[in-house]
């Protein structure tokens, strides 16, 4: 009895079957070949490739068992993760630039490249786990963040719940988080103006991070550019730490986790 083989490619994973008596290795290639699609943002290769060997009979007399085909997992959506502040070595370390440290600090624990500016924004593309994500902080100034977000919204097509913005709130103590599924911009200028090129649409997720109210008279203008003092950033620090926890359990894990683990975490103790 003769033996041939056939090659066949679809999009899924590789597989080689037993052929001419010697069992060969089943394994995936779906991985390495989505996260290069992804990092090269080449989306025609996106879902990777299958490479199929399969044996079958020349005889007439006997055939081999019907080999069952498997089916790929669904590749993981991608997350849009902006920060919110304002550009130049003028508003570094100040209060109102929270978010932007946050994107720092989930850049430098993930390994994702913030070298690019696109759609008006530092701009970088990577994963968390085996999601792919993005991380943007725009540069138009705080006040006009929505010009940015909206136009990475739209050319991605990222549905609204998986667009996670971080920002500074005034109404929250200092360095205390707080992760809400949506609602309104609360005063926030960025927060407004993501809304707007958004059309208007609340429906999604936030993460604040409390920078606490301006003493005595003190204008709130003036009070969210101020530099922290060095006790204030020893607490920022843990807090951005904590902050990039929340992420990461929100992307893997989903919402529900990401907020308790959110409410349970302790300040520190100073």
């Amino acid at each position: 009895m003769k033996l041939a083989c056939a090659i066949s490619t679809a999009a899924s994973s590789a597989t080689v079957l037993c052929c001419r008596g010697r069992c060969l290795f089943d394994k995936t290639l779906i991985s390495s070949s989505y996260r290069s699609s992804w990092m090269s943002n080449n989306n025609a290769a996106s879902t990777g490739f299958l490479y199929q060997i399969s044996c079958f009979s020349m005889s007439t007399s006997t055939s081999p068992a019907p080999q069952t085909e498997k089916k790929p997992k669904p590749n993981p959506q991608p997350w849009l993760i902006v920060g919110l502040g304002n550009p130049g070595k003028r508003f570094a370390g100040t209060r109102h630039n929270v978010g932007f440290e946050m994107i720092d600090t989930i850049a430098d624990a993930e390994g994702i490249h913030m070298g690019s500016v696109s759609f008006k924004a530092q701009f970088g593309k990577g994963f968390i786990g085996d999601v792919p994500v993005m991380l943007a902080k725009p540069q138009t100034f705080m006040n006009a963040s929505g010009e940015s977000v909206g136009a990475i919204v739209s050319y991605y097509k990222i549905p609204l719940k998986q667009v996670l913005v971080v920002f500074d709130d005034l109404d929250l103590p200092f360095a205390k988080l707080r992760l809400l599924p949506k609602g309104g911009h609360g005063g926030h200028n960025g927060m407004r103006s993501i809304m707007n090129h958004l059309k208007g649409n609340r429906d999604f997720p936030r993460l604040r991070i409390g920078i606490g109210r301006p003493p005595g008279k003190m204008d709130p203008a003036s009070f969210v550019l101020r530099a922290f003092n060095r006790q204030e950033r020893e607490e920022l620090d843990f807090t951005l730490h904590n902050g990039l926890e929340a992420v990461r359990i929100l992307v893997l894990e989903g919402f529900d986790k990401s907020a308790t683990f959110v409410n349970s975490a302790k300040p520190l103790t100073v």
